[in-house]
């Protein structure tokens, strides 16, 4: 029998029982034993509320190149933000669905209407491109930061940007935001794609003149390829996924923005009205960045946590055993297939694992079948079109009344916000067949 960091399969399963449900693939809740107090661990953390703060000032001197280059963002002046909606129809199906009355509101953070790539990708994958295409600028004495940015769509910096290279290594969403906004910049970009990417999201970054190199092999395979290829060829930068700052401090925006979204709706959040945020997790930069910005902004208001198929629980199998970045789910007999091809990964990045350690409060998993029900209800009840993967947070408002996660004073007081977090750039046909899955669309 082959040992897994040294112990039999059947040593870590006795000192860590859940495993037991999850190597047979069942749906699983692990509330996190290490969550601190905000105030306790904010200094120590990995990163600096500055420097989500500076993310979103980058963020807004670029708004005038964005929205010279993409028409959708003209009517937000090129700031690249989501709708915050109430969902009070597709609660009420969850809560005949499950048998279940459910306290609180529902809301739902809309990532997929995300405009240029339409997945919460569009906040880290832009962001780190544009990093990347700033500090070039400045380096070269192109740009300032007292520049209008819109300069930056003359024809002079494509040309200058097209003597440097961008690669990533993606399931799918994170390659479409670095590819279509590196190549609007100019840069040759190559996607390096893994098996579980959709073949919509190659074709449309080769339609926007990005190489794309498919493997018939999981995402860990397609990021080390092209960390490797990136590595041998000084004018390529390669968004590493696994353990980017930039990327994680591009979805912090996020978090620190909700208070004005919240604020629109009438709705307070504090000690007495707080928020559950779930959020769909692949290898964590997305939803780490944003229960960060959530942190910062709400304090211990925010409660965080995270959502993966029972086939790719990588972040939860890294902080249960404490294996972190080493944990692999393969390695411990669980098959990496989910239809959730946004949340196909098999180990976690070790950045976000020692960042969300404190924060985080508890991690769930679900079977693809339900997401294709969920993907159903939210169609048919409040015509949100999501694919798979944004609905992973779902369940979360099941768990936290079952946990007995909720105020016992005011459980009404409650706000659950699920995080949509793609789908609208999924292909009509594609998306009407995951309704039907679902068992919607009659």
């Amino acid at each position: 029998m082959s040992l897994i960091h040294g112990r039999e399969k059947e040593a870590w399963i006795a000192e860590y029982p859940l495993l037991s449900p999850m190597l047979a693939c069942k749906p699983v809740f692990w509330a996190n034993p290490a969550r601190r107090p905000f105030a306790e661990v904010a200094d120590s953390l990995p990163f600096a509320r500055r420097e989500a703060e500076d993310a979103q000032a980058r963020l807004e001197r670029f708004a005038p190149f964005i929205a010279a280059k993409f028409p959708e963002t003209v009517g937000s002046g090129g700031i690249i933000e989501s709708p915050l909606v109430e969902t009070p129809k597709f609660k009420a199906a969850l809560e005949d669905l499950w048998k279940l009355k459910i306290p609180g509101r529902m809301l739902v953070k809309m990532d997929a209407a995300l405009p240029i790539s339409g997945s919460i990708k569009a906040r880290g994958g832009i962001y780190e491109v544009l990093v990347v295409a700033e500090s070039l600028a400045f380096t070269h004495k192109l740009l300032t930061p007292a520049d209008d940015y819109a300069i930056l769509a003359e024809p002079r910096f494509r040309e200058f940007f097209s003597g440097f290279k961008l690669a990533v290594g993606s399931t799918g969403n994170l390659g479409l935001s670095v590819g279509i906004m590196g190549a609007a910049l100019g840069f040759a970009v190559t996607v390096h794609m893994s098996a579980d990417a959709q073949a919509w999201k190659k074709d449309l970054l080769r339609a926007n003149g990005v190489t794309v190199i498919e493997y018939a092999d999981d995402y860990s395979f397609a990021v080390a390829q092209g960390r490797k290829a990136a590595e041998a060829d000084p004018l390529c930068h390669f968004v590493d996924d696994e353990s980017s700052r930039s990327l994680f401090l591009g979805y912090s925006v996020a978090g620190l923005r909700l208070n004005a979204q919240l604020a629109n709706l009438g709705i307070k959040a504090d000690s007495r009205y707080p928020l559950y945020v779930h959020l769909p997790c692949g290898v964590g930069g997305g939803p780490g960045g944003v229960a960060f910005g959530l942190k910062h902004a709400f304090g211990d208001a925010a409660h965080c946590f995270f959502a993966e198929p029972i086939n790719a629980p990588a972040m939860l199998l890294g902080l249960y055993t404490g294996l972190d970045e080493k944990a692999s789910s393969t390695e411990f007999g669980i098959p990496l297939t989910t239809a959730a091809d946004g949340l196909a990964v098999g180990a976690p990045s070790a950045l976000v694992c020692r960042a969300m350690r404190p924060l985080l409060d508890g991690l769930y998993t679900m079977d693809d079948a339900d997401l294709f029900t969920y993907l159903a209800l939210a169609a048919d009840t409040e015509g949100l079109k999501l694919e798979p993967s944004a609905l992973a947070g779902v369940p979360g408002l099941r768990h936290t009344l079952e946990q007995g996660l909720l105020p016992t004073a005011c459980p009404e007081c409650a706000c659950h916000i699920v995080w949509a977090t793609g789908g609208n750039l999924v292909p009509q046909a594609q998306w009407q067949g995951y309704v039907e899955r679902g068992g919607g669309g009659a």
